[in-house]
């Protein structure tokens, strides 16, 4: 999977997901992997607000040594102000991968 773009878990196939709940539970397992996303960053942009899906990927993110950004979509403005397009490859000009 590296080097995809993920905006829906619609885009991946049921083999990956399982994939990746697998990898999670071994992380979680062994407590590994602290370093894992280290230099990484995750933007958080929701349609609807969600609290406790927030605070999970943010706290995931900084246990897993990277650094979540969340934008609102107010800021955003997703497919109003700005084409999605548009969006994405400002986050991937200043986000890196």
């Amino acid at each position: 999977m590296r080097g995809r773009d993920v905006l829906s878990i619609a885009d991946l196939t049921a083999e990956e997901v399982e994939r990746i709940l697998n990898v999670g539970l071994s992380l979680k397992r062994d407590g590994g992997g602290n370093e894992l996303l280290r230099g990484k960053t995750l933007a958080l942009i929701f349609e609807k607000p969600s609290l406790r899906t927030r605070v999970s990927f943010d706290v995931a993110m900084q246990e897993l040594g990277g650094h979540a950004v969340y934008l609102s979509q107010a800021e955003v403005g997703l497919g109003q102000r700005e084409p999605v397009a548009d969006i994405a490859r400002v986050l991937m000009e200043h986000g890196g991968r």
